[in-house]
C-alpha cells in the first residue's frame, strides 16, 4: 500500500461493510506506525471538537479507536463516502480548493475525505511526528463531488503495464549518463523499495483486479524511486534536473491516477 491514507481507505471501507473486523483495521496502520494519534488539523475544527489542536502545543488525543468512533459516526448517512486523495501542486482534483485540509493534504500529497458530497464532513491527513507515531489531523471541511475518473479498472491496468517497461527504459537511460558511478545493483534496490511496500497487506475482499494494479504501481514507484535516488542518476545541472524531471513526472502522475482508480474501486465494493 502506497500510504497510510490508501491503508486507512481501504480497510476502514472494508471494516464498515462488515468485511473486516476493528482489530484488521488497527494491525494494518500499525504497519505504518506502531502508535497513532488525532489532533484538530486547524483552530477551528479545535474549537468545534474535544480534539486538541496541536499547533497550540496541546497534547494529541487518543489513538486509532478513536480515529474509527469519528469515521463510522462521519460514514452514518447511506449517501456518504469515504475517499482517498494524492493532491500535488498543479493536480488538486477533488480537494476542497482553498482550505486548511487542502493546503495541507497538498503539502502531505495525500489525504482522505469523509463526508457527503456537496456538504460539510470530515478530512484527515497522517503527519509523521516521529520514527514510532503518526498522528492523523482531523479538519471540518467541505466534501466536494467525487471527480470524473480518468480510467476505468482495465485502463488502469494496462497503463501500469506499460508503465513498468516505461520506467525501466527510464532507469537504464538515466543510469547510462554516469556509467559505473553507483556500485549498487538497481535489481537490489528496487526489491528492498518493494520490501517496504510488501508490509502492507489488503483486505480479502479488495477486487483482484484492483490488487493487481495497486502492486503494479508499487512495482513502477519503486523503479521510479531507484531512478532518482541513485547517484548514477543524480542531476548535475538544472538543465539536468529538468530533464529528469520530464522523464519521471508523467510515470508519477500515471501512478497516482491508478492508484485512486483501485483504491476507490475497492472502498466502493466495500459500500
Amino acid at each position: 500500500m502506497c500510504s497510510p491514507s490508501a491503508t486507512l481507505t481501504v480497510w476502514a471501507s472494508s471494516w464498515l461493510a462488515g468485511r473486516s473486523a476493528p482489530d484488521d483495521v488497527l494491525a494494518a496502520l500499525h504497519a505504518w506506525a506502531p502508535r497513532h494519534t488525532i489532533t484538530a488539523g486547524d483552530p477551528l475544527t479545535g474549537g468545534r471538537t474535544d480534539l486538541p489542536w496541536s499547533a497550540h502545543g496541546n497534547p494529541s488525543g487518543s489513538g486509532v479507536t478513536a480515529l474509527l468512533t469519528l469515521i463510522r459516526q462521519t460514514m452514518s448517512r447511506p449517501e456518504a463516502q469515504l475517499r482517498l486523495v494524492l493532491p500535488i501542486p498543479g493536480d488538486v482534483r477533488g480537494v476542497p480548493t482553498g482550505t486548511a485540509f487542502a493546503a495541507d493534504a497538498i503539502d502531505a500529497e495525500e489525504g482522505v475525505l469523509i463526508g457527503v458530497p456537496g456538504a460539510d464532513g470530515t478530512g484527515l491527513i497522517p503527519q509523521r511526528v516521529d520514527e514510532g507515531t503518526l498522528q492523523w489531523a482531523v479538519y471540518n471541511t467541505p466534501v466536494p463531488p467525487a471527480p470524473t475518473a480518468d480510467l476505468s479498472l482495465g485502463e488502469a491496468e494496462y497503463a501500469m503495464r506499460e508503465a513498468v517497461r516505461d520506467a525501466a527504459d527510464a532507469l537504464m537511460e538515466l543510469h547510462t549518463t554516469i556509467v559505473g558511478v553507483s556500485e549498487a545493483d538497481p535489481r537490489t534496490l528496487i526489491e528492498a523499495e518493494l520490501a517496504d511496500y510488501s508490509r502492507h497487506r489488503y483486505p480479502d475482499s479488495i477486487p483482484l483486479r484492483a490488487r493487481r494494479i495497486l502492486d503494479t504501481a508499487d512495482h513502477v514507484a519503486a523503479i521510479l524511486a531507484v531512478a532518482q535516488r541513485e547517484p548514477a542518476s543524480a542531476p548535475t545541472s538544472a538543465s539536468a534536473t529538468g530533464a529528469q524531471e520530464s522523464l519521471l513526472r508523467p510515470l508519477w502522475d500515471a501512478i497516482r491516477a491508478a492508484r485512486l482508480v483501485a483504491v476507490h474501486a475497492s472502498a466502493g465494493r466495500h459500500r
